[in-house]
């Protein structure tokens, strides 16, 4: 099993809303377990060394991928801006259904509280209140897109 195919599993187990997979193969011993606050993933492999230090890494690129795609830019300037990040897994909608206006476009005013996207996961959706009161400053994910736990969905501007 490569690791290709271990993260692929991962994001299998972490869509479906299992709590725990647990997967044996000859010589690998899989069990990913999932929460509501993160994914936890066990590889255990009767392997030489070299083999083991690769798996280890499957756990990093999901960690640090979500902070890939905060676009660059001047660190003064997003110094006192705030991220509303992604609760949750799934498909990110700025509106409420295809024929309805976006909840919030770059410039709206925001309180909290106030309906900033819906995360569909599991065929339901999920309204995301903004926990934060502020300008939209930049919308970070493209409608109708798949969201990770944790992925910046928005800067805000609290002043």
């Amino acid at each position: 099993m490569d690791i290709k195919e271990i993260q692929n599993l991962i994001k299998f187990v972490a869509k479906s809303g299992a709590s725990e997979v647990k997967l044996e193969m000859e010589d690998v011993k899989i069990t990913i377990r999932t929460g509501s606050d993160k994914t936890e993933t066990t590889i255990v492999q009767a392997a030489p060394m070299q083999q083991a230090v690769p798996m280890q890494q499957v756990a990093a690129p999901q960690n640090v991928a979500p902070q890939t795609e905060t676009p660059a830019t001047d660190d003064k300037a997003d110094a006192n801006l705030i991220t509303i990040k992604s609760p949750i897994i799934g498909t990110f909608y700025r509106k409420p259904a295809p024929e309805k206006p976006n909840f919030v476009e770059v410039g709206s005013e925001i309180n909290v509280g106030d309906t900033v996207c819906v995360i569909e996961a599991m065929k339901l959706f999920n309204e995301i209140e903004s926990e934060v009161s502020g300008k939209i400053v930049k919308v970070l994910v493209d409608d109708s897109s798949p969201v990770e736990f944790d992925q910046p969905l928005f800067l805000v501007d609290p002043s």
